[in-house]
C-alpha cells in the first residue's frame, strides 16, 4: 500500500489530519494534470494551473460527498473531474452576459496607460471652455478649479474671493452653459 494509498484511507476514515499530509504528496502531479488540462483549452485562459489544483482539491475533500477512493487511480480520476467540471463552469460563466459574453478581447498598450491619447471629449470641453471664457471669465476660472484643479466648491470660492453660494450659482450657470456647448458641437 503506497503513502497516498494509506492517507486516502484514513480520510475515508473520517482523520482530520489527513488531508493535510496528502496535498504535499501529490501537489505536482495534480499540476501536471491541471496544466494538461489547460492545455486543451482555447488561448486566452485566465485560469492558471495553481488555482485550477487548489479548487480540485478543495472539491475533492471540502465537500459532503463520500470520500472513498479505492486506489491512488481512483483519486487521481476523481480529481481530473473535479477539474473540467470546474472548466465548464468558468466556460460557462464567461458564456453569460455578467461576464462580458460577446465581447471582443482587447490588447493592453502600456503605452496608452503610461501616455493617455488626448481625447475628443477633453478636446471638446477645452473648445467649450474657451467658449465660456469669452461669456463670462469668472465662471470659466470656477469650473477649471473644481474640473482641473480638484477643488471643492468652497475652496474655489475662498480661491476667487467669493462667497460659497455665489460660487454654487456660478458653478450650476457654467455647467449648463457647457453642456448646451458640448450638446451643440455634437450635432
Amino acid at each position: 500500500m503506497t503513502e497516498v494509498t494509506r492517507i486516502l484511507s484514513a480520510i475515508e476514515q473520517g482523520d482530520p489530519h489527513a488531508a493535510e499530509q496528502l496535498l504535499p504528496l501529490v501537489y505536482d502531479e495534480l499540476r501536471k494534470l491541471a496544466a494538461q488540462k489547460l492545455a486543451q483549452e482555447k488561448p486566452g485562459q485566465t485560469l492558471q494551473a495553481t488555482a485550477l489544483v487548489h479548487e480540485a482539491y478543495l472539491r475533492l475533500l471540502g465537500s459532503d460527498q463520500d470520500k472513498r477512493w479505492d486506489s491512488r487511480g481512483h483519486f487521481f480520476a476523481a480529481a481530473a473531474e473535479a477539474m473540467r467540471r470546474i472548466l465548464v463552469d468558468t466556460a460557462r460563466s464567461k458564456r453569460s452576459l455578467k461576464r462580458g459574453r460577446g465581447q471582443a478581447r482587447q490588447q493592453l498598450d502600456e503605452a496608452k496607460i503610461v501616455a493617455p491619447e488626448v481625447g475628443e471629449d477633453v478636446l471638446a470641453l477645452n473648445e467649450a471652455l474657451d467658449c465660456l471664457t469669452a461669456e463670462d471669465r469668472e465662471a470659466a476660472e470656477l469650473v477649471k478649479l473644481r474640473f482641473f484643479a480638484g477643488l471643492t466648491s468652497q475652496q474655489a470660492a475662498e480661491t476667487l474671493g467669493i462667497s460659497a453660494r455665489t460660487a454654487e450659482r456660478i458653478w450650476h450657470y457654467a455647467r449648463a452653459f457647457l453642456l448646451k456647448e458640448l450638446n451643440s458641437g455634437r450635432e
